[in-house]
């Protein structure tokens, strides 16, 4: 077993949270530099503007995957802390060590979803982030909207719903192989 392995990153040992960002792990080594990111989102169709600006907005806060580390200019995400960088303003679907809990996922659309059981429209996605807003918690405020917003954009059907199996894929970090899956598809045609 290579240091990798031992360390959770690629193995079965992995929080839904961790499995979650490791996507953007390209070389799978525990550690996401911008330049993975930024081919992580180019993978799945994302322009070269909102790449370099979804760089930009997860690795600014790279530093609280590190704790007791010095701030590196690199902006290194570190796989197996991501729990650290969790925001108070969140739907608690990760809990405080980043498992899946599977009656916050249900709580979304059991509290949201009223115009269909199993999806979200645009206007109950803005009302949960409204609602999952901690006081005082504006950069994690900021965090909930954009992610929610750019899972709305890259995951809503043609009917302009997300829906409940493409938000559980977010979270089990599947929905971007299919996404990065997708993409190639389109660019081989």
């Amino acid at each position: 077993m290579n240091t990798t392995q031992a360390e959770g990153v690629g193995s079965e040992e992995q929080t839904a949270l961790q499995k979650h960002v490791s996507f953007f792990d390209r070389n799978k080594d525990g550690i996401i530099y911008p330049c993975e990111t930024f081919q992580g989102f180019r993978a799945i169709g994302t322009g070269v503007f909102m790449s370099f600006v979804g760089v930009a907005f997860v690795h600014v806060q790279s530093f609280k995957s590190r704790p007791g580390k010095f701030p590196s200019l690199l902006f290194p995400i570190e796989v197996k802390n991501i729990k650290l960088a969790k925001t108070r303003s969140d739907t608690g679907v990760y809990d405080k060590e980043g498992r899946f809990v599977a009656s916050k996922f249900e709580e979304i659309f059991s509290k949201h979803a009223h115009a269909h059981p199993d999806a979200l429209t645009f206007d109950e996605l803005k009302d949960m982030i409204k609602e999952i807003k901690a006081p005082k918690d504006y950069e994690g405020w900021f965090i909930s909207k954009v992610q929610w917003n750019l899972l709305y954009k890259v995951g809503k059907n043609k009917d302009g719903l997300l829906e409940k199996d493409t938000v559980r894929a977010v979270y089990d970090g599947s929905l971007f192989q299919l996404l990065e899956k997708q993409h190639n598809a389109h660019k081989k045609k």
